[in-house]
């Protein structure tokens, strides 16, 4: 006796591709919500081998087998289906069935579907490393955070679904300059951003005697604008949360001194009060 069972199938897209060696086919693109890659360690570590940022090099231009980079990167097909799985696992890429217009077997094809953009600034009193996703729709959704000198491109290529190459190398040479004057704008502001850290560090240094104070202080110069995680910190610090209390009240009485004493101001508040908001507070026991 057969059993029948009824599966429940995603919808499918399908878009024609051309390789660049002349491959014709189908894509079938399944599952093609890939979730964002949230763990810049996983980034880096993804990132630090050349192989797989040469494979993603060639991706990010167009779909490709793992037959076709192994021939192109002149390294074993085994090495790129392994190094294909890793991109995978860490939603760098993703994986289609091509279904080849001559009848021949279906080839698993890989490609680039989500967008992001790494940074990282290191130096004295200076290291910021973090990973943005980039905002997606076109050029009209995307003119209202766009810098005023980018305005013609917009208007020009809205609604177009093909540009050519000679406009299109215009359009980018443009683009080009922009993003160059502003990176070099970040640039001078990552540098006064040290300059200011460097004399803190110096404050610091005089101010504060025991090294998990400094430890202190600064994770709450790293974000002023957040409140500290003092959870974080007392595991970072491994200290009991008696030791962590001590502590917290030895730089908030450090801090309003020191606030007080080159600012010229008096400060006369109750221990619970949100001026301190940046030092966060202790869960308080339970009686």
């Amino acid at each position: 006796m057969s059993r029948v069972e009824t599966v429940k199938l995603p919808s499918l897209r399908w878009k024609r591709f051309v390789s660049s060696d002349g491959f014709k086919g189908w894509l079938c693109l399944v599952n093609s919500e890939l979730t964002s890659v949230e763990d810049i360690d996983t980034a880096l570590t993804l990132l630090q081998n050349k192989l797989r940022r040469q494979i993603l090099e060639r991706l990010v231009r167009e779909p490709h087998y793992p037959m076709q980079l192994a021939d192109l990167l002149n390294v074993s097909q085994q090495a790129i289906v392994k190094h294909l799985r890793e991109l995978e696992r860490g939603n760098f890429v993703t994986k289609m069935k091509v279904a080849s217009e001559k009848g021949g077997p279906p080839r698993t094809i890989y490609s680039v579907q989500q967008s992001i953009s790494l940074r990282i600034d290191l130096g004295p009193d200076l290291f910021l490393c973090e990973q943005r996703s980039l905002p997606a729709g076109g050029p009209m959704r995307l003119s209202n955070r766009l810098p005023a000198t980018t305005e013609q491109v917009v208007k020009s290529v809205s609604g177009r679904k093909k540009i050519s190459v000679g406009e299109g190398m215009a359009h980018i040479q443009h683009l080009n300059g922009v993003l160059e004057g502003i990176d070099a704008q970040r640039d001078a502001v990552i540098a006064l951003h040290q300059h200011i850290r460097n004399r803190i560090s110096a404050g610091v240094d005089a101010d504060f005697d025991h090294y998990q104070q400094r430890t202190m202080v600064h994770s709450i110069i790293e974000a002023p604008e957040r409140k500290l995680d003092l959870t974080d910190l007392r595991r970072e610090l491994q200290l009991g949360q008696s030791e962590m209390a001590t502590l917290l009240d030895e730089v908030r009485s450090r801090l309003e001194r020191q606030l007080s004493d080159r600012a010229g101001h008096v400060i006369a508040v109750p221990n619970n009060s949100d001026l301190r908001f940046w030092l966060g507070s202790l869960p308080r026991k339970k009686e």
